[in-house]
């Protein structure tokens, strides 16, 4: 386990952490489905390698209704017969927005067309928002070596 090398910096920049708090909420406020916003959260903290955040997103995913077997192989999600069509669909779309820099068409059609066949455009809004959010998260801690659990 690293140090902390400084506090979370939207601790330290005044109303920064109440404004990504009221995003926050508004995002979880917003009628997604709390377990979806959850495995995405838990599925993009793995990505980036965020202690907190996936300790975080896994308690959240359990609290909202996931399943120890997708809280334990939310990573291998393609290769589990544990997720609905749904749900494969947001882990999808949170693999592509987080890995934005890994391809060409961070987004492809694909994986798009398959949200929306989902989703409307508000729930994909709150989708993208609360990918956003959690990657943002990530981007604080990860850099700062904020421990999971404080």
């Amino acid at each position: 386990m690293s140090t902390e090398r400084m506090p979370n910096p939207a601790m330290l920049v005044p109303g920064a952490m109440d404004a990504l708090t009221a995003l926050n909420r508004a995002v979880a406020g917003a009628g997604v489905d709390g377990r979806l916003l959850a495995l995405s959260h838990l599925r993009a903290g793995q990505i980036n390698g965020c202690g907190p955040g996936v300790a975080g997103a896994a308690h959240r995913a359990r609290r909202h209704g996931a399943t120890p077997q997708q809280v334990d192989t939310v990573a291998a999600w393609r290769e589990t017969p544990w997720f609905s069509d749904e749900e494969r669909a947001v882990l999808a779309l949170t693999e592509a927005v987080t890995r934005l820099a890994d391809r060409p068409d961070p987004v492809p059609d694909q994986v798009w067309d398959l949200a929306a066949k989902h989703f409307d455009q508000k729930e994909l809004a709150v989708l993208l928002l609360g990918i956003a959010v959690t990657n943002m998260f990530d981007r604080l801690n990860v850099p700062t070596r904020q421990p999971a659990g404080s």
